[in-house]
């Protein structure tokens, strides 16, 4: 996965669709962290056809894009 994104690239392959937003886990049963991961997993997994093998696969400017989306404060 390439490690810089501009942002129409962020908006275009890793908005969360309103359907997508359905099937994360719902806050009230769920930490934060484990929202985020699903649905940084989930957009990963669309754009490269895989999950991550490592943490730093995925880079911080695509998960800060995602817990923004989401309302949740993510630091690197």
């Amino acid at each position: 996965m390439k490690r810089q994104w501009e942002a129409f690239e962020l908006i275009e392959h890793f908005t969360l669709l309103p359907s997508e937003q359905e099937i994360l886990p719902s806050k009230g049963n769920t930490t934060a962290a484990n929202q985020l991961g699903f649905a940084v997993l989930l957009k990963f997994f669309q754009s490269e056809g895989r999950f991550p093998s490592q943490l730093h696969e995925v880079p911080f400017s695509i998960v800060s894009f995602i817990a923004k989306q989401l309302d949740i404060p993510y630091e690197q």
